[in-house]
């Protein structure tokens, strides 16, 4: 039989376990007293700032911005953890592969915030170590006012085309972690000969999606080959001539994983931050900017495709982990 003492702690332990992790662990007048909160992002940055912008304005909290490419943002956190010295509060990176194997290390705080239900399963860790702070689909886009639609790439095999030779250009999977993962599965997909292929069409690597799409821009090339959504529809809204194509065969989505950091200098406002990127105010900044929010109750940007009409190609986050190295030296040995 169980005692009063037993009994007493039996309902505590249940109690603990039914209450809301989000309600007990989001506190905002520990974040306030804290002052800031310091985060490393690869998120595009017209919506980075208009986050930032939101939550100071919401809570009183400061955001201290370091943004970059997905890599360049994990490197520089490895290497400030590797050294025993903790920045960062909130990591957002767009490396999933990554993000799990950190979590596994435990380098995350396990936290479910307010609204994690309504993410997809594909989007968030299971026990709360990350979340996907946005969705990103990989596509291809072009300018529409040099290249007709109907000499137009649909699909990806489509960019070897000898006539889209000397106008293509793509990020380098060795800056940003999205295009990784691209490179990576195309790869695994299409085999190496692929990029063979795009080397002979003359195929220029920038270093990120930014670089990229201001190459798109100024006309210098007219294609982006597996390049993040997002960026073209940040020209669309500028009133660029810009096209963008979900592949018939199938896109890549893969989410931006977020995290709370373990022993961040501002725990509690690293909470708050990490509850109100997926709260629906700041989950709506990427729609209108063009993006696709990570929640399944907030819709897709004007004029893009409901995700259920999107065909989506699996991403194999083991092997692209385990392959990293290999697919860098591959993709450099190809275009350097």
């Amino acid at each position: 039989m169980i005692g009063g003492v037993e009994r007493i702690l039996l309902g505590l332990v249940l109690a603990l376990s039914s209450a809301s992790p989000a309600k007990a662990a989001a506190d905002l007048a520990a974040a306030k007293a804290e002052g800031k909160v310091v985060w490393y992002t690869s998120t595009p940055i017209e919506a980075a700032q208009k986050l930032v912008n939101m939550f100071r304005s919401k809570t009183g909290v400061a955001v201290e911005l370091f943004r970059s490419g997905g890599s360049a943002v994990m490197q520089r956190f490895q290497l400030e953890f590797d050294a025993k010295k903790i920045f960062a509060d909130v990591l957002t990176t767009s490396d999933p592969a990554e993000s799990t194997a950190l979590a596994a290390k435990g380098v995350f705080v396990a936290f479910k915030p307010e609204n994690f239900d309504k993410l997809p399963e594909s989007a968030k860790d299971p026990n709360g170590m990350f979340v996907g702070q946005r969705l990103n689909m990989i596509t291809i886009y072009y300018r529409n006012d040099k290249i007709a639609e109907a000499d137009a790439p649909k699909m990806m095999k489509d960019l070897l085309d000898p006539k889209y030779k000397g106008k293509l250009v793509m990020a380098d999977p060795s800056f940003t972690s999205l295009q990784l993962a691209v490179v990576g599965m195309t790869a695994k997909n299409l085999g190496w000969d692929y990029y063979e292929g795009l080397r002979k069409n003359d195929i220029i690597i920038m270093q990120g999606g930014q670089q990229t799409v201001d190459m798109v821009k100024r006309g210098e090339r007219l294609i982006a080959a597996g390049a993040s959504d997002s960026y073209a529809a940040d020209a669309k809204l500028e009133g660029r001539p810009f096209t963008t194509v979900y592949p018939p065969d199938g896109t890549f989505l893969i989410p931006s994983p977020s995290a709370v950091v373990a022993n961040a200098p501002h725990p509690n406002a690293a909470k708050v931050f990490a509850e109100f990127l997926i709260s629906a105010d700041a989950q709506k900044i990427f729609p209108e900017v063009g993006g696709y929010s990570s929640r399944l109750d907030i819709p897709a940007p004007a004029g893009s495709p409901p995700l259920a009409d999107i065909k989506l190609l699996p991403v194999d986050y083991d092997y692209i982990q385990k392959n990293a190295p290999a697919i860098k030296k591959k993709f450099n040995e190809i275009f350097q």
